[in-house]
């Protein structure tokens, strides 16, 4: 495995990048480690049925509980590389990854570290495509990290760099804020070019349905960190989030990138109204997918509709 430190990346080239995955340590903005593995295109550099261009990479970002190494993320990975190259990694508290899940606040570091290994790599064209805690992960990632022409257009017409992270808004307020947080996050090389989110929730907190009541014992009390410790193997962060991130449906309107938005209609976990308001705070800057008789994120996305969303981004 090699390692990365310091948040540099040995400097290659795409068409050097040998045939085979390749795994890596990232280093996170916050100094957490992350396990990380890139798979090159296995379709050559023209890609499948003329989707993704040459030097596009798709890195994929699980759910609660899963890992780089999971079957669900491993399926949709070898999809994904019929047309592009492809990165998977483990979020903190998860997998081999360093650290404690903080269930999609601080996650949205892990994520910005593979993007800007993607690009280390050479690939100038990202797509990032999120599962359920992913998805809420990669909807807040577009909104907080913009090119360098988005952040510097935010600067002018917002105001220099707020604190790092802002509690709660709403209104007008939230656009505001929003995008000065948008531009403190700003790094140039963690931005994305394309976002999809499979079966993400549009707010926090929620506790409509009997999983996400349990998932809420897990997370919230000791007995059940303890649980996911040793059932689920994923550590968990026992702090409260303090303050509350941006939500994904106050992070929608704040994506400057194509958006594609795909749920189940038999979500155990989160119903039909989560898609149709992030959808709805999306306006026309988003595509939503209601899949008839889909469940839940990676576990419930087949072949088909992994291929669906593959093509759709060498168009987007």
């Amino acid at each position: 495995m090699s390692s990365v430190s310091e948040g540099r990346f040995p400097s290659s080239s795409v068409p050097s990048i040998t045939r085979v995955p390749r795994r890596a340590t990232l280093l996170t903005g916050d100094g957490v480690r992350i396990e990380a593995v890139y798979t090159p295109c296995t379709a050559g550099s023209g890609g499948a049925g003329g989707g993704v261009p040459e030097g596009t990479a798709v890195v994929l970002a699980h759910g609660f509980t899963g890992s780089a190494d999971r079957p669900a993320l491993l399926r949709a990975a070898e999809v994904f590389a019929q047309r592009a190259a492809v990165i998977t990694f483990s979020f903190r508290g998860h997998g081999r990854s360093g650290g404690r899940s903080t269930v999609g606040d601080r996650e949205v570091l892990d994520l910005a570290a593979a993007v800007a290994w993607a690009r280390s790599l050479g690939h100038r064209r990202i797509v990032t495509v999120g599962f359920s805690m992913g998805g809420s992960v990669v909807l807040r990632h577009a909104a907080l990290y913009t090119a360098p022409e988005s952040a510097e257009s935010a600067e002018e017409e917002f105001g220099p760099e707020e604190p790092e992270r802002v509690g709660p808004r709403t209104g007008a307020h939230a656009t505001h804020k929003g995008r000065a947080e948008a531009h403190s996050h700003m790094r140039a090389d963690a931005h994305t070019d394309v976002v999809v989110a499979v079966s993400a929730p549009a707010r926090w907190y929620y506790r409509g349905t009997a999983p996400m009541r349990r998932l809420h014992w897990v997370v919230t009390r000791p007995a059940g960190r303890f649980v996911g410790r040793y059932g689920f193997r994923t550590r968990i962060h026992q702090e409260d989030w303090d303050p509350v991130p941006l939500s994904p449906v106050e992070a929608v309107p704040l994506i400057g990138v194509p958006l594609l938005i795909v749920h189940g209609d038999q979500d155990p976990y989160f119903p039909v109204d989560h898609p149709r308001m992030l959808a709805g705070a999306a306006g026309d800057g988003a595509e939503l997918w209601l899949e008839h008789g889909m469940g839940h994120a990676e576990n419930a996305a087949d072949e088909a509709l992994l291929t669906r969303i593959a093509d759709w981004t060498g168009s987007a």
